[in-house]
């Protein structure tokens, strides 16, 4: 990783970078930590985006973190005509860290899209969001920002095309079958999992709190992509089959599925 750089000088690299513009209707003010900066836009139709800006050699977390760090926090209380807000993640690469551990984020930049429904479709929504993430280079520091947003009805088309980017790298959920997915179990709490060839074809996995596993990249079969599977921690009373989030990036499109993991004999 690259030595630690001042907050001025951070503040210098981060305004030079594009998008950005001064805060306007569909834009907050930037808000800056020792080495990132973030804002909140709107998309103009409806919906939101947390954009955080990184200073060179640091990252930030997706929702699963790997080996360590802390995924981000999105608190929307004290909005207004808001009936929910869902945050989106495009995804992820992986990461090896100062440490020799794996992390599962994002170098460089961010856009994190937020579904938006309102309580009364006829009124604005106003987004009020604490946002909490962690940003590491050699060290993890915690960063933090508060935005107040009315969203408009429209949006900058640069603002509008960044969220639209943005929403086109979120894994698509399909079914695992029709993915050409497959999992086989390796051993009491191992398994294979294989997926159709693709160029930077990678796996992510999120298991249930209190469950951790790890994948190795295998390739067995021509034409096939395949992973094993370790289950590596349980909780104290295991119960099976155990769900699983599987993300597989690469190709044309990231691709999210399900899956049910039972112990092998």
């Amino acid at each position: 990783m690259r030595p630690l750089v001042s907050l001025g000088l951070v503040a210098v690299l981060l305004a030079a970078a594009p998008g950005a513009r001064a805060a306007g209707p569909d834009v907050t003010d930037w808000q800056a930590s020792s080495k990132s900066r973030a804002r909140l836009v709107s998309d103009g139709a409806g919906g939101a985006a947390v954009q955080i800006e990184l200073a060179p050699g640091a990252i930030t977390y997706w929702r699963e973190p790997g080996d360590a760090g802390v995924p981000p926090v999105f608190d929307f209380a004290g909005s207004q005509n808001l009936a929910s807000a869902q945050p989106l993640f495009p995804a992820p690469s992986r990461i090896v860290e100062a440490d020799g551990g794996e992390a599962f984020g994002y170098a460089g930049s961010v856009v994190l899209p937020i579904d938006v429904k309102a309580a009364d479709p006829a009124r604005p929504v106003v987004i009020a969001l604490k946002f909490d993430y962690a940003v590491c280079e050699k060290i993890c520091l915690p960063a933090r920002a508060a935005f107040r947003l009315s969203l408009p009805t429209g949006a900058a088309p640069e603002v509008a095309a960044l969220v639209a980017g943005a929403r086109a790298a979120i894994p698509q959920p399909v079914e695992a079958a029709a993915a050409g997915v497959t999992i086989a179990a390796a051993g009491s709490r191992a398994w294979r999992l294989c997926a159709p060839k693709a160029p930077g074809r990678d796996l992510f996995l999120e298991a249930p709190e209190g469950y951790w596993l790890t994948s190795k990249p295998e390739d067995v079969a021509a034409g096939r992509a395949c992973f094993d599977l370790a289950l590596r921690q349980t909780p104290q009373n295991p119960a099976f089959p155990l769900a699983l989030r599987v993300t597989l990036t690469g190709g044309a499109t990231a691709l999210e599925t399900q899956l049910s993991l039972a112990p092998g004999g």
